[in-house]
């Protein structure tokens, strides 16, 4: 069976999110290392400058575990990492609304900026974009892998599978009603499939003996 092929094939969107997972993941390190090189203070609210955002030591921790499992999504494969994006960047939308909500307050415990909440919303969105990338569209190709998996039926080689087993059912079925035949106890409709099948092969072997001597005749 031939599948209608698109650009969102299965091996593009698996290397778009396990890229995509393992290059925010690296880019999470970097800011979370750097800000323990400054040795930040854990929670303090005020902040230093990181790569021109403001941060803390309790940032860089967390930046260093989130940026680990989007790293370790990414080595696991393609559809492990989409739900890995997509989840974090819904939690990167919400702390930037929510930290949006405590900044020059005591509560600040992120030592948030307005640049941190602008990063964290734009990089929230990106996530979610990269997560759902070939996951989520009323128009995905047949190869697709998600595709695949909620239209089991029309997956590459399910066609042909059904085939197979029809044929394979035929098959017994045939054996069946002959082996009842020659014990002697098959039903009329039995009788009358085998009588069928029987002169179907042996017009089948006439037309190929009459097909070869045609062929000899010519050559």
């Amino acid at each position: 069976m031939r599948t209608r092929r698109g650009p969102l094939t299965a091996p593009l969107v698996e290397r778009v999110h396990r890229i995509g997972s393992i290059a925010f993941g690296l880019g999470l390190w970097v800011f979370g290392i750097l800000g323990f090189v400054d040795r930040l203070e854990f929670f303090s609210t005020q902040g230093q400058q990181v790569l021109g955002l403001s941060s803390n030591g309790a940032l860089s921790t967390i930046s260093l575990v989130v940026g680990a499992v989007l790293i370790a999504a990414g080595i696991r494969g393609g559809r492990t990492a989409s739900t890995t994006t997509a989840v974090i960047g819904g939690l990167f939308v919400l702390s930037g609304l929510g930290n949006l909500a405590v900044l020059n307050t005591p509560a600040n415990l992120l030592a948030f900026r307005m640049p941190n909440v602008i990063f964290s919303l734009v990089s929230g969105l990106l996530l979610l974009f990269l997560g759902t990338f070939g996951r989520i569209s009323a128009g995905l190709p047949a190869d697709n892998p998600y595709y695949q998996s909620r239209h089991p039926d029309q997956a590459p080689g399910s066609q042909q599978r059904e085939r197979a087993e029809q044929r394979r059912a035929e098959n017994e079925g045939k054996v069946a009603d002959e082996i009842a035949v020659a014990e002697g106890h098959a039903t009329p409709e039995q009788a009358e499939r085998v009588r069928v099948d029987a002169q179907q092969r042996a017009d089948q072997e006439r037309r190929r003996a009459y097909e070869t001597f045609e062929r000899r005749k010519h050559e």
